[in-house]
């Protein structure tokens, strides 16, 4: 049990997290994939190898620590960990692992004389706490899923019904059930979970929806990324016929009822979960702004579709920047990277909107800086991350 004492002394590490947190979570992974090898197939190696994973990770243990005393300021960042471990079939077997590993690398990155054996009980303690917080939330979830309609629980067998390219670095994949059921509805901007079996290893990843709900299938669109595992496998060795094991959608950056004006921005791939809410917004009469930035025309998937809609739904106006233009190829709105400029011209001419965007981080910490700027609330801005989540300050 978590004491006051145990809470005071998880308080006065804070500035040691602070300055060497990202190091602690980099031996911690380090330490943990070399004594629990079978826990590695959970984890997602270009994040590794990127950083993002231990940053994001350094960044949690700080806030639970900083919010020791007062953990319902954890409600965000325990509800985004809680839907990414569900899209990950995350488990109560997996946490002592992960504790055991974190003590050892406190221990050993910080120095008995750092890390004393009241410092090792105290965030003992404070684990245990957060595990049992988070393993309550997930089985909820969990039970929640396999109850609803079309819903399942654990791994369920898929066939790819259709693989379809949509530019030279994102390919689409049409998934229906094996069984022949219904599916569970997801919320436009939601992810699966699917598992694949590399060279005889489980890999785990998460993909967003790019297609509304349909009650009969799921339509994910993967971007190749370069030296990406299970990227690779899908465009390369995947086929139409194909059984891919998949759990049940989860994530929380999800279009939100409202009347307000709708502004999606996204980068790249980011295109995905924003094209599901633009087909459930456009059932809708509310004023959309769909802007998409991408490097050059070869590698914008969706704008035929995008274009198509437009010219079907008054409300709906579209501008694409892209950061160099192609004689030869489709032309976009503007070119070089969006600014606040470019930005204004295109937003409504309230800035009383809801927008969410996506795409790659720094992508993403200038449009938040940038719809700051121009007078959008930042309590009507949404973003996620694909993959850890970091901090856009």
């Amino acid at each position: 049990m978590l004491s006051q004492q145990h809470k005071a002394i998880i308080t006065a590490t804070v500035p040691v997290l602070e300055q060497g947190g990202e190091t602690l979570t980099r031996h911690f992974y380090q330490s943990m994939f070399r004594d629990y090898p079978e826990v590695k197939p959970l984890f997602n190696e270009a994040n590794q190898h990127a950083g993002t994973q231990q940053r994001a990770l350094a960044n949690a243990v700080l806030m639970y620590a900083k919010n020791i005393e007062k953990l319902e300021n954890l409600g965000p960042l325990v509800s985004t960990i809680v839907h990414k471990h569900v899209a990950l079939q995350i488990q109560p077997e997996h946490y002592p692992i992960v504790g055991a590993s974190l003590l050892k690398a406190i221990r050993e990155v910080l120095g008995a004389e750092v890390a004393t054996d009241a410092v090792i009980e105290a965030w003992g303690a404070a684990y245990g706490q957060l595990a049992d917080i988070l393993i309550g939330a997930e089985e909820n979830a969990y039970q929640q899923n396999a109850q609803a309609e079309g819903g399942w629980r654990g791994a369920r067998a898929f066939e790819v019904a259709s693989k379809t390219v949509e530019s030279d670095e994102i390919t689409s994949f049409v998934l229906k059930p094996a069984d022949g059921g219904k599916v569970l509805a997801h919320k436009p901007g939601q992810y699966i979970g699917i598992n694949v079996d590399l060279n005889g290893k489980q890999q785990r990843r998460q993909y967003s929806l790019s297609a509304a709900a349909s009650g009969v299938d799921y339509r994910i669109s993967v971007k190749r990324e370069p030296g990406g595992l299970v990227s690779n496998f899908l465009h390369d060795q995947v086929q139409v016929g194909d059984s891919i094991e998949v759990f049940p959608p989860a994530g929380e950056f999800v279009l939100a009822d409202s009347d307000k004006p709708l502004v999606l921005i996204s980068g790249g791939v980011g295109i995905t979960p924003t094209l599901a809410m633009l087909t459930q917004a456009l059932r809708g009469k509310r004023p959309v702004h769909f802007i998409h930035a991408a490097r050059h025309a070869g590698v914008h998937a969706f704008r035929e579709h995008i274009d198509a809609l437009a010219a079907r739904h008054p409300q709906l106006q579209r501008f694409y920047c892209y950061e160099q233009a192609d004689a030869n190829g489709a032309q976009p709105h503007a070119t070089g990277y969006l600014n606040p400029r470019q930005l204004a011209e295109w937003l409504p001419q309230t800035r009383d909107i809801e927008a969410y965007f996506l795409g790659p981080t720094p992508f993403m910490k200038a449009i938040k800086s940038h719809l700051h700027a121009l007078g959008v609330p930042p309590s009507q801005t949404y973003y996620e991350f694909f993959g850890p989540a970091e901090a856009l300050a």
